[in-house]
């Protein structure tokens, strides 16, 4: 039997404004200056990377799955405190803040994030020629003294996030029964991995946008 946590009850599943385009937003772009234009060049790559956001984070009616929106913004902000990026995850730490999330909740997602933050990746592959490159690596299971602030739903849902982050390799139907022993169906199981693989392109993409900054020049 799962149980649901307090903080993630349907009064809280409050809707949270969305941006116009949240990479422009993290990256602070301004219309017209250089990281706008370079991203201008990749226009459609610019609007798929935005209706991916939106369809994760402010999906349309009726919505598919189960997954809450207080339950995308904690997996988000989970997947970018494990990335190591500030600035994404104070963005998804500001959706649970408007969606009337409790410290409780924001303080569980921190002291897991610390817990599980490794740097990989780890694991094995199939017997072959590529398991010269097998890593061993350390497994995370969330704490059971947060567990009461996340609720089992999402405390499995950290652990598979960890894996798919640090050991996607040893990907299992072990792993995916764990899901589904704790409330995920298999809809709910395939947005999970879409939002950690989206947050993991987002990041990325910023990243690579911040580094890329300092060698461009304004227009005159």
């Amino acid at each position: 039997m799962t149980t649901p946590s307090p903080v993630l009850s349907a009064e809280r599943d409050r809707p949270t404004p969305a941006v116009d385009d949240v990479i422009d937003h993290l990256l602070d772009i301004q219309p017209g200056d250089a990281l706008d234009r370079i991203r201008a060049q990749r226009a459609q790559a610019r609007s798929h990377a935005q209706q991916s956001y939106l369809s994760l984070f402010h999906p349309a009616k009726p919505v598919v799955g189960h997954v809450s929106r207080l339950e995308r913004q904690a997996v988000a902000l989970f997947v970018a405190l494990l990335h190591r990026s500030p600035d994404v995850a104070r963005f998804y730490e500001q959706g649970l803040h408007d969606a009337a999330a409790p410290a409780l909740l924001l303080q569980a997602i921190d002291a897991a994030s610390q817990a599980a933050r490794h740097t990989g990746p780890y694991g094995h592959y199939p017997e072959g020629p590529l398991t010269v490159e097998n890593t061993d690596g350390p497994r995370y299971a969330v704490a059971a003294e947060l567990r009461p602030a996340l609720g089992n739903r999402l405390a499995a849902a950290f652990d598979h996030v960890h894996l798919l982050v640090f050991h996607p390799r040893d990907a299992s139907p072990a792993a995916v029964q764990a899901l589904l022993d704790n409330g995920w169906d298999t809809t709910d199981i395939v947005i999970l991995s879409q939002l950690v693989a989206f947050l993991s392109f987002q990041i990325r993409v910023v990243q690579g946008l911040r580094a890329l900054h300092p060698h461009l020049h304004s227009p005159a």
